[in-house]
């Protein structure tokens, strides 16, 4: 009988993998992001720990939307003081705070642990075609 191999925190093998995000679907992007960040491509997956790869995404404010989502969708944020809920819309986001915006999304796919915490750290996002990881993506190649 064959056992299932058990990956240990200091045995993993964490890779770079770029995604250039212009003209893909904004959520299709992030539950890539999300599957390699978690570790799931991986036949070595173990669920409690963290074995996902480093994600950068390129061209981010290049992403496709679809519908109506732009002028639609809003994003909220409340401090804890009464009547201070505010929103912002997810068009502001995209040309304001692109990198907030994605964080965001793809935390919605990560565990809501340390463990999903410490994937989210891994993720890098850039609003254009230039970021400094160039050798870091080289190395594995």
């Amino acid at each position: 009988m064959k056992m299932t191999q058990v990956v240990k925190p200091h045995e993993v093998q964490r890779d770079w993998v770029l995604i250039d995000a212009e003209g893909k679907t904004f959520g299709r992007i992030l539950t890539q992001a999300a599957t390699l960040l978690r570790g799931k491509h991986k036949p070595s997956f173990t669920p409690n720990v963290d074995c996902g790869d480093y994600v950068v995404i390129i061209n981010a404010k290049k992403a496709v939307f679809t519908g109506v989502k732009l002028d639609a969708k809003e994003y909220f944020r409340h401090s804890g003081y009464f009547g201070s809920t505010k929103s912002t819309k997810l068009s502001d986001m995209l040309e304001h705070n692109t990198e907030k915006l994605y964080k965001i999304a793809t935390r919605g796919m990560l565990p809501k642990t340390t463990l999903g915490r410490q994937m989210l750290k891994k993720l890098k996002i850039y609003a254009g075609s230039e970021h400094p990881h160039t050798a870091q993506l080289n190395k594995g190649n």
